[in-house]
C-alpha cells in the first residue's frame, strides 16, 4: 500500500481518526429513546423532524416542558410517540428497536443499556459518555430538505455549535427552496431520459451539475413549472445545453408578459465552504463510528 503521505503522491492523503458523516433515514424505523430532561428534548427532536418512531422511558415528574409538549400537546409527534411512565425495565424494552439513545444522569444504567444494545447489534447513543456511542450527535443547520451538521467528533460539542452559528449566517436564506426547485427539475429530467447509470446517467448528472454551477441559488429559487420545461426543451434537447437564467426569462417572457424577472444575487451566495458536511434529506445526520460495523 502507498503511503498516504507520500508527498510526491497526486492523491490527498488519508486523513485518519474521522467518523463516517452520513444522512441516516430513520423514517418508520424504532428508535427507543431513555429519558426526558432537557438533552432527551434535543433528542427527541432530531428523531421526529427524521420521521423516526419513538419509544420514550422516562418519569412524568422529570420531562422538560418540551417533551411534555411532543407527548401530550403535539397534534403531530404524540402519534410517532410510545410513552412510558416509569423507569427503564430491562433488556426486554430494547425489543424491536433499531436505534437506542440514553440521556439520563446514571452513567451505570447507561452503559449497562449500551452493552444491552450492543450485544443485539443495534447501534447505541449514550450521551456524554463518547465511549459508549457508535454514533455522536452534531451542531444542525437545518432550512427545508438542506441538513448541515457540524462534529467534533464528541470533543467539543459546544465549540461545534459555535461554528454552526458562523454558518448558519452565511447560508442564503432561500437555500431550502432552491433545493426544493432543483429537485423538481432532477425528477422530471429523469422522466425524459429514464435509466440507471452509464453514459445516460453520467450525461445527467454533468448537466444538472451544470445547471446548479450557472445559475445562482437565487435563480434556482425561482424555477417552475413553466421554468423546468424550458430548461429541458431548449437545454437538455438541444444537446444538454444549459440556457442561462436570463434567456430563460426571456423566453418565458416572449410567452407570459406577466412573468417578473429578478436579478440574481452576488456571486459569493451561490456557494457554501466545501470545508464542511452537507446533507440534503430528510434523514437524521449523525457522525457514525465504523466500529459498530465490525463483529462482536
Amino acid at each position: 500500500m502507498a503511503d498516504s503521505t507520500d508527498s510526491r503522491s497526486p492523491f490527498p492523503p488519508v486523513n485518519p481518526g474521522g467518523s463516517l458523516i452520513i444522512a441516516w433515514q430513520l423514517k418508520y424505523k424504532r428508535v427507543l429513546l431513555v429519558g426526558g430532561g432537557l438533552v432527551a428534548s434535543g433528542r427527541l427532536s432530531h428523531l421526529l423532524d427524521a420521521d423516526a418512531v419513538v419509544t420514550l422511558i422516562a418519569p412524568r415528574s422529570g420531562l422538560h416542558p418540551l417533551v411534555v409538549h411532543r407527548v401530550f400537546e403535539d397534534d403531530y409527534a404524540k402519534h410517532r410517540i410510545t410513552y412510558l411512565d416509569r423507569t427503564f425495565g430491562g433488556e426486554a424494552d430494547l425489543d424491536g428497536a433499531d436505534m437506542v439513545l440514553t440521556a439520563i444522569d446514571d452513567v451505570e444504567l447507561s452503559r449497562s443499556i449500551c452493552h444491552m444494545a450492543r450485544a443485539r447489534r443495534i447501534p447505541v447513543n449514550v450521551a456524554d459518555v463518547p465511549p459508549e456511542c457508535d454514533f455522536y450527535f452534531g451542531s444542525m443547520i437545518r432550512k427545508g430538505p438542506l441538513q448541515v451538521m457540524v462534529s467534533t467528533g464528541g470533543k467539543g460539542p459546544k465549540l461545534a455549535n459555535i461554528i454552526r452559528r458562523k454558518m448558519e449566517d452565511a447560508v442564503p436564506d432561500n437555500v431550502g427552496e432552491a433545493i426544493e426547485r432543483v429537485g423538481e427539475l432532477r425528477a422530471e429530467l429523469r422522466k425524459r431520459a429514464p435509466g440507471v447509470g452509464g453514459r445516460l446517467g453520467q450525461k445527467r448528472m454533468d448537466w444538472m451539475t451544470q445547471v446548479c454551477e450557472t445559475w445562482s441559488l437565487d435563480e434556482l429559487g425561482q424555477i417552475d413549472d413553466a421554468t423546468i420545461q424550458f430548461l429541458l426543451d431548449q437545454g437538455w434537447d438541444q444537446k444538454a445545453r444549459v440556457p442561462s437564467f436570463e434567456e430563460v426569462s426571456r423566453g418565458l417572457l416572449r410567452k407570459s408578459p406577466s412573468i417578473v424577472y429578478h436579478p440574481p444575487e452576488p456571486l459569493l451566495a451561490r456557494y457554501i465552504s466545501p470545508d464542511f458536511c452537507v446533507g440534503v434529506g430528510l434523514g437524521l445526520l449523525v457522525s457514525l463510528s465504523l466500529f459498530m460495523h465490525r463483529s462482536r
